[in-house]
């Protein structure tokens, strides 16, 4: 067989965020204008704990507990509930997108972004379209982590504000759509993107940049609202002789690894939490980067934490780092939310966080310091000898008091002789012999702080995942390329589990928990009227009792939901809101556009179920031979005849599993937007990064059957049977 060969700041204007003003970029009018807006302002910006009437900003508040005080909808007739409206937004449609948006409504107008990022404003009562703006952003993208997303925007001072996949930041008129100013604040060739929702506040907006997989070093913008102009920015990794430099390699002789705080990730995916009183914000961030640590010996701050600056100046405040030395995509993308406690006798101003290891951190948000308990305990021993050595592993990592909302430990596999020491399971070494770990807790997916129970709302997934260090990966690093040094390996036929979790906050004890087969769900609303609503990637929109997790009421909205939903208030009318865009669950959807609104007198039916979600991981079937029709006049490209080149998709290969004599040479084209690879799950033959529009091939010249995945995306999987 041939195998292919403290203070990160600064107060003026930087040379690469250039400000364009009234840039002219396409907005549609769709209706006559609506009045010149003047909300939200900022008092009710500053007052507001929980969201009313209106749901002005992303998470309900600056306090991000996606909780509101409406009571029209009750667990006594929310069996009622219909769809009011469904709108087609006609954007945002194909394989790479997630539909993953928290609309925002002000004053009866919802304004939502599309994967796309096109922005709509529609009218909250009707669905009506109002304004669209269509961002234009370049179609080929290949560094995007994650399917193209845009998970909220912002809206102040009569602006609506969104970041862009592009690395660009944008303004648009918040009656008309129309574009104000536009700053460019990275370069997408390099590996950077936008794709958490916008923060704005007191006169200024916030946005992070993603591409951590890419080598990039994380970042927090805050940009002057009017203008666009750069007010200050705060990198996540030190520079050398900065408040946490030390615990970098800065001086080592060798100039890779000196420089890798250059490339440490520690990236941020969505918007900050704000406490106006204290005037701090609080953010999580990524993994450290590359994800494999023998590069960057130290804790590597400031990754995997949750940090608290001053908004005004981006001063540094506090942080709690959650991973030490992150190894094992452990990282923090779930937005923070700010609530206050009592806590032995004292009502304490509290933060919480809950991140991929499946526990939530509750912590003071003046000093960070544990509100429920924390421990150091050291890491558990190496299935590999001589793993944790190599990787320059933490020796101890913290471990929360209270509960897991997911089973930390996998099941065994028989093709993965290595597994996570089940004595301790989380934070178990691997070095160049893949070990079968546990990949859950939860992702961007929203939680929800119910304050009259104090119960927090978190999903969580379960699935077995298997790692190991790239060790002939380039140590080098080389702008826009993936930049990780580990391969992720296929579990096919491993069970995929989902989580509904009530916590309390006082003891990070469950309370209550759901589990249903399939991979994670994305977010969660609650009411006073102690009803929390969830999403889930098969469709269905489900109402829970939040005081024992009751199913209240339940409704199949026709496409897979990867976004949270929300609640509001029109002319007396309470609604409940979703995006539904399915491209989740293993299903394929290119039609997914939908925005549905929910009310007590609606009369819109429950759509036809979407397609069955994967509860496990798939194994690769099939046998397409050459000269084979495969395809239909129904499937995404329609039918055509195998040659011999495999169609990598995003996010799939097509043919799934493919049967070619001994002596054949097969090659995978890559026809989507992002950077796929072709890899065997032994190791023994890889295509390396595949670009968009790029062809790699492999001679296969022993007869046998191999099954390979795409390691930036590890649920694509396939097969090769050689005979």
């Amino acid at each position: 067989m041939r195998i292919p060969t403290p203070s990160r700041l600064r107060l003026a204007p930087l040379l690469t965020a250039v400000v364009i003003a009234t840039v002219v970029l396409p907005t549609t009018i769709l209706a006559q204008s609506v009045a010149p807006p003047n909300r939200p302002s900022q008092q009710e910006l500053t007052a507001a704990r929980a969201a009313g009437k209106d749901w002005f900003t992303y998470g309900g508040s600056v306090f991000n507990q996606r909780y509101s005080t409406l009571t029209e909808i009750n667990p006594s007739n929310v069996s009622q509930l219909k769809g009011a409206w469904l709108t087609r937004l006609g954007s945002g449609l194909g394989s790479k997108y997630r539909f993953e948006a928290d609309p925002l409504v002000v004053d009866g107008i919802m304004y939502i972004p599309t994967g796309n990022d096109d922005i709509f404003a529609l009218n909250a009562k009707t669905g009506r379209k109002l304004w669209e703006y269509n961002s234009d952003i370049p179609q080929v993208n290949d560094t995007i982590c994650c399917g193209w997303n845009n998970r909220g925007v912002a809206a102040g001072d009569g602006r609506v504000y969104s970041g862009q996949l592009d690395g660009s930041f944008v303004a648009l008129e918040q009656a008309t759509g129309k574009v104000l100013w536009r700053t460019q604040l990275e370069d997408y060739h390099d590996g950077y993107s936008i794709t958490g929702a916008t923060r704005y506040f007191d006169g200024l907006v916030f946005t992070g940049m993603s591409g951590g997989e890419y080598g990039v070093r994380g970042r927090v913008y805050a940009l002057d609202a009017a203008t666009g102009r750069e007010v200050w920015r705060f990198y996540t990794v030190p520079s050398p002789g900065e408040f946490g430099s030390d615990t970098w390699p800065m001086n080592d002789p060798d100039p890779v690894v000196a420089n890798i705080y250059l490339r440490g990730g520690g990236t941020v995916w969505q918007a900050p939490a704000i406490d106006p009183e204290l005037g701090m914000m609080y953010f999580s961030t990524g993994n450290a980067s590359p994800w494999e640590g023998s590069l960057r010996a130290g804790d590597n701050l400031f990754t995997a934490s949750i940090v608290a600056l001053d908004y005004k100046t981006g001063q540094y405040k506090w942080h709690f780092q959650q991973v030490r030395h992150e190894l094992w995509d452990y990282d923090m993308p779930n937005p923070p939310v700010l609530f206050d406690q009592m806590y032995n006798g004292v009502m304490r101003k509290g933060m919480y966080e809950c991140g991929k290891t499946g526990w939530c951190y509750f912590l003071d948000r003046t000093n960070g310091e544990s509100l429920t308990g924390m421990e150091l305990r050291p890491i558990p021993p190496d299935p590999q000898p001589g793993a944790s050595a190599n990787q320059k592993a933490s020796p101890v990592q913290p471990f929360p008091l209270g509960d897991s909302y997911i089973n930390q430990c996998p099941d065994a596999l028989p093709e993965f002789p290595l597994v996570a020491d089940k004595a301790g399971c989380m934070f178990t070494s691997y070095w160049d012999i893949p070990v079968l770990l546990r990949r859950g807790g939860t992702n961007f997916s929203p939680t929800s702080y119910h304050p009259p129970t104090g119960y927090v709302f978190v999903n969580g997934y379960e699935q077995p995942s298997a790692y190991a260090v790239n060790t002939s990966a380039p140590r080098e690093f080389e702008p826009g390329k993936n930049y990780q040094r580990i391969v992720s390996l296929a579990t096919p036929d491993a069970p995929i589990n989902a989580t509904f979790t009530a916590i309390d906050s006082r003891t990070n004890k469950i309370v209550w928990q759901r589990r249903i087969p399939g991979e994670q769900n994305y977010g969660w609303v609650t009411t006073a009227s102690n009803i929390a609503f969830a999403g889930q990637v098969d469709g269905n929109l489900v109402a829970y009792d939040v005081t024992n997790g009751n199913v209240l009421w339940q409704f199949q909205v026709g496409w897979g939901i990867s976004a949270p939903p929300m609640t509001y208030e029109v002319d007396g009318q309470q609604y409940v809101a979703v995006a539904a865009g399915g491209n989740r669950g293993g299903v394929t959807t290119l039609d997914g556009d939908a925005v549905w609104a929910f009310a007590l007198n609606g009369t819109i039916d429950q759509a036809p179920n979407a397609p069955p979600i994967q509860s496990k991981l798939p194994a690769p079937s099939g046998n397409t031979r050459i000269g084979q029709e495969v395809g239909g006049p129904t499937a995404a490209g329609g039918t055509w005849v195998f040659q011999g080149t495999v169609h990598t998709l995003d996010y799939r290969f097509d043919p799934v599993g493919v049967q070619v004599p001994v002596g054949t040479t097969l090659s995978w084209e890559n026809q989507g937007a992002v950077i796929h690879t072709a890899t065997d799950s032994k190791q023994q033959w890889d295509t390396g990064e595949i670009r968009a529009g790029e062809t790699k091939s492999i001679t296969f010249d022993a007869a046998g059957t191999y099954t390979y995945n795409c390691v930036p995306h590890p649920w694509m999987i396939g097969k090769v049977t050689v005979t």
